[in-house]
């Protein structure tokens, strides 16, 4: 029997090496059988989306590379950031499930706790945040957000700064628990899922890694037949989905 196929898309170009670092957040019997998964990263436009002219470009080029999956025979697709880049106009244009771990990861932490905090690398994401809150409508339910003030490394991640990195972000999970009010506590992003375990392991409140939120979301969708509305996302009149194919690839 031939495996389902997820395609995972990180909103930044990534050399092979760098990719196997993404998928390492997959621990061994997540993915339930049946189901293959393929990480990517983009075609060109980013490096670590420090603001909204990186997201506007990460947004382009997430749809040129999940155009491409559901041309390759890619039965979902799951975005690995939680600026949820591209997701509206895939969603637009496909009408296979797409999932993103910002808007999955804002609406699970606002179920499972009355308020949740999103503890994250460095101020320059708090936008990300921001439109999150605006489009879950879940602001009044974000307790904070905070950040240890340290430049995220999208190709080497947490690897190698373990000792450093782990105890800052376990002093901001606390405030957030024990000054800001917070039930559950989001990473701030998907570069973060080395510290996943380390967190959960110490604090009393649960931890989502927001890769893998979205990925079972995305699974679910899969087990239960169901997709976007297109009542929502309604598909464009003339596609051009090879505006973006002459781009050179980064990698």
């Amino acid at each position: 029997m031939t495996d389902i196929r997820i395609k995972i898309i990180v909103p930044v170009p990534l050399p092979p090496e760098a990719v196997a670092g993404f998928a390492a957040q997959m621990p061994p019997g997540l993915v339930r059988p049946g189901i293959a998964v393929d990480f990517t990263g983009i075609r060109a436009g980013t490096t670590c989306l420090d603001s909204q002219f990186e997201a506007t470009l990460a947004d382009a080029f997430c749809l040129e590379a999940g155009i491409r999956a559901e041309q390759e025979g890619y039965a979902a697709i799951c975005l690995n950031s939680m600026s949820d880049s591209g997701l509206a106009a895939l969603r637009s244009r496909l009408s296979i499930p797409v999932t993103g771990p910002g808007r999955a990861s804002f609406h699970l932490a606002a179920d499972l706790g009355k308020r949740f905090s999103v503890v994250t690398m460095w101020p320059r994401w708090r936008w990300i945040y921001d439109k999150l809150a605006l489009e879950t409508g879940l602001g009044d339910r974000l307790a904070s957000v905070r950040d240890i003030g340290i430049r995220p490394d999208t190709q080497e991640l947490l690897s190698g700064k373990e000792d450093s990195v782990f105890a800052l972000l376990e002093a901001e999970c606390r405030k957030a628990i024990d000054e800001d009010g917070a039930d559950v506590i989001v990473l701030g992003s998907t570069t973060m899922h080395q510290s996943h375990r380390y967190l959960s392991e110490r604090l009393e409140v649960p931890v989502l890694n927001p890769g893998l939120v979205a990925y079972k979301q995305c699974e679910m969708l899969l087990d239960l037949g169901l997709s976007h509305s297109k009542r929502t996302y309604m598909p464009p009149e003339n596609p051009a989905d090879d505006v973006l194919s002459g781009v050179p690839s980064v990698y």
